[in-house]
């Protein structure tokens, strides 16, 4: 769409109100931040520092009060409610700490189902690509109930890969998985990162997790409170304690 200096997703001092007069809460208070093409950046902060609200209005989830959203060049504030529909199904996507599997569908159909809503026809290479790169290319078949978390959970990344996204929002993607299998779909997205150039913004309480990101990114109270480059778990621990505790 632009360049390749352009970042992926830029945020311009953005703003997020949630209600009015003395209900008002501000939950993204003048935040810019660059999301480089091919990066893998987890956001983190305490409870309520925003960083979910962070992702929803990068991802076009969300409209800002104020400040400016601007994905892949384009500028979201500009875009009718369903040009940035359009947007966000043809350019980004999605992953959650739910599977968000339909349990009657097989893996197959599930990865197709953006495409099958999208009024595409799925190519079954195409589908199948995507389930080979997150290393279920045997389990096509499968429904959800015939698989583990981290099966259902690499189902869902490959459902959201399938559209080639410019970038994948990732909201606390391990966060129903047990440890073992939670490395495992990290270092699955550290490996699109590496291996196919994705961009992917992941959104993360866990200290490990954001260790697979090639940089973090603290929020604190709606406002950046730094950044961490070459994450190491116990540094990341100890920045997140410094935040939670500080006055």
């Amino acid at each position: 769409m632009t360049n390749d200096e352009e970042p992926a997703v830029r945020l311009r001092a953005v703003r997020k109100v949630y209600g009015t007069g003395q209900a008002a809460v501000n939950a993204l208070d003048g935040v810019s931040v660059d999301f480089p093409k091919g990066s893998f950046t987890a956001v983190m902060g305490p409870s309520g520092s925003g960083k979910s609200t962070l992702l929803q209005c990068a991802a076009g989830l969300e409209r800002p009060t104020d400040g400016d959203v601007l994905l892949g060049g384009v500028r979201l504030g500009d875009l009718s409610e369903t040009a940035l529909t359009l947007l966000r199904r043809d350019h980004v996507g999605f992953v959650f700490q739910s599977f968000n599997l339909l349990p009657f569908l097989d893996a197959e159909l599930n990865v197709a189902l953006p495409l099958l809503l999208a009024g595409r026809r799925p190519s079954r290479k195409v589908t199948a690509g995507v389930l080979a790169a997150v290393g279920l290319a045997d389990r096509a078949r499968h429904r959800p109930g015939e698989m583990s978390g981290g099966q259902q959970q690499r189902v869902a990344v490959a459902r959201a890969l399938v559209t080639g996204p410019q970038v994948l929002f990732a909201d606390e993607p391990t966060g129903n998985l047990d440890s073992g299998a939670g490395r495992a779909v990290l270092g699955l997205l550290r490996s699109m990162v590496d291996e196919r150039r994705q961009t992917i913004v992941m959104v993360t309480h866990d200290p490990l997790a954001a260790s697979f990101a090639g940089r973090v990114v603290f929020l604190r109270d709606g406002r950046l409170a730094g950044e961490l480059a070459a994450p190491t778990p116990r540094v990341v621990a100890e920045r997140m304690t410094g935040l939670e505790t500080a006055s």
